[in-house]
This record gives structure tokens, C-alpha cells and sequence, in this order.
């Protein structure tokens, strides 16, 4: 498995756990769990944005195996 393969993966798996922490402080009527749910899915937002910033670099870098 190549590091682009792997970045791709972990960046998959970033989404899904944003999409998890959305839903559960959507699902949440306790003001507190709601905010700690926000704050660590825009901690989240923030490695996602990274990691995806990090496929496009790899790409470039590994065009054979896009």
C-alpha cells in the first residue's frame, strides 16, 4: 500500500467521524455534550482539510498510482 493509499483511507475514515459527531450533536438535547461534539467535529474539519490538502500534494507525487 502506497503513503497516497493510506492518506486517501485516513482522510476517509476523518470524513466519517465528522459525519458522526454532526449527527450525534444534532441528536443531543444536553447543551454541554452538544458543544463537545462541535468542538471535536471542527477539530476534525481541520485535520480532514489537511489530510486533503496532503492527497492532492501526494497525487502530484505519485501520478502512477492515482
Amino acid at each position: 500500500m502506497t503513503v497516497g493509499s493510506q492518506v486517501k483511507t485516513c482522510f476517509s475514515s476523518v470524513k466519517s467521524i465528522e459525519a458522526s459527531l454532526q449527527m450525534l450533536a444534532e441528536k443531543t438535547y444536553e447543551q454541554k455534550s452538544y458543544q463537545a461534539y462541535k468542538d471535536a467535529e471542527a477539530i476534525m474539519k481541520e485535520v480532514k482539510n489537511d489530510l486533503q490538502q496532503q492527497v492532492i500534494a501526494l497525487s502530484k507525487e505519485e501520478p502512477q498510482y492515482n
